[in-house]
């Protein structure tokens, strides 16, 4: 188990706290500069935080607060941490055995040993007859197999990646993402990923944590996370498009631009005549040719058209509010629809999932709920 809760200044603010166990793919997600890769490196002891622990596997590796400063602190050498860099770090002189043997130089292990060990680990990552190439002899996906063998062959207690698809072609990410999850079974350490990719995030991991400029605003599930998004800035960062703003009272939600009103359940989380985003998924969305009794009318705005699935924009009626509809090309085609076409929509209120309005700077957005 990998227990963190960091506080520090520089060189960035930083205020997370997590958990991840044993065989879990635990995702960090966040825009570009939020302190993603800065947590990774604190982690491993590449830096050190003001206040926190950090324990892995009831060990700890720093403990300390404001007024004393650290009271223990292990070095980056101590910390049984495996980390792949975004650009591999791999020596350029030295061959894949050569580069993946650099961690077992302090191991008590002979040259001949560390050979085989090395080897061993190519092997696992299939690319066993490449031992002796240099790197840049070795494609992307070759390298960064190499620098992965080199993460885990002293055997750590976790495995930190650092955006380590994201120079790779799709064919190559795809082939890694098998051989990530075969190690997973394998190694049943605690795993985080750092990644620009919610795609990736989806797939991969069992808990995502959302960061934005150093804070860590929500820890969930994947599902829950695009379902049930702590408030409006983690929609935002996770890219939910059906995103709205209103006026939530003792369960009736306005729609902001809209002369719609909607009945969601009261959790008696949101204060009276509170104004609040809300999110809807696709499921709870249906699309009619005819209207009903609780529908909006909605013109065709565009037509998105990916293979075989389509993303269409309707325009809600007398109204600048958007929604997004992804369908099957078959189910287009059955509701006779083109761009100007009118449509209705219905919205079902059991699905709405309502959130405060909370800046960045609001420091209630720390609190769980």
């Amino acid at each position: 188990m990998l227990k963190v809760k960091l506080s520090q200044n520089i060189p960035m603010p930083i205020q997370i706290n997590l958990e991840c166990k044993p065989g879990e793919l635990h995702a960090l997600v966040g825009p570009s500069g939020s302190g993603k890769t800065t947590v990774l490196r604190t982690i491993a002891g590449l830096r050190q935080p003001n206040s926190g622990k950090i324990e892995c596997d009831s060990e700890i590796w720093f403990e300390g607060d404001d007024s004393g400063g650290a009271h223990k602190s292990l070095s980056a050498a101590h910390r049984s941490c495996g980390f792949l860099f975004q650009q591999y770090a791999l020596f350029p002189h030295l061959t894949a055995n050569e580069n993946v043997c650099i961690p077992l130089q302090n191991s008590g292990l002979s040259t001949t040993e560390r050979k085989r060990v090395a080897t061993e680990w190519l092997e696992r990552m299939g690319i066993a007859g490449l031992v002796d190439r240099l790197p840049h002899q070795l494609s992307g996906g070759q390298q960064q197999r190499v620098a992965l063998a080199r993460a885990l062959a002293r055997k750590p207690k976790i495995l930190l990646l650092d955006e380590p698809f994201s120079a790779i072609d799709t064919p190559t990410r795809q082939s890694l993402y098998k051989t990530l999850a075969e190690l997973r079974k394998d190694l049943n350490i605690p795993i985080l990923l750092v990644t620009h990719d919610l795609r990736e995030a989806d797939l991969l991991s069992d808990r995502i944590t959302v960061i934005d400029q150093g804070i860590g605003l929500q820890t969930a599930t994947p599902q829950t996370l695009f379902q049930k998004p702590r408030n409006s800035r983690v929609a935002e960062l996770v890219g939910i498009s059906n995103m709205f703003h209103g006026v939530f009272n003792s369960g009736k939600l306005t729609w902001d631009g809209c002369q719609h009103t909607f009945s969601v359940a009261d959790k008696k989380k949101i204060p009276p005549n509170a104004r609040v985003a809300w999110v809807i998924p696709q499921s709870g969305l249906s699309v009619l040719s005819n209207p009903s009794n609780s529908s909006v009318s909605a013109t065709v705005e565009k037509i998105s058209s990916l293979g075989q699935i389509a993303v269409i924009q309707f325009c809600i009626e007398n109204s600048e509010n958007t929604i997004e509809w992804e369908a099957s090309a078959a189910e287009v085609k059955r509701l006779c629809m083109e761009v100007g076409s009118q449509i209705h929509i219905e919205l079902d209120g059991k699905q709405i999932h309502i959130m405060p309005l909370r800046p960045i700077n609001d420091p209630r957005r720390f609190i769980d709920h």
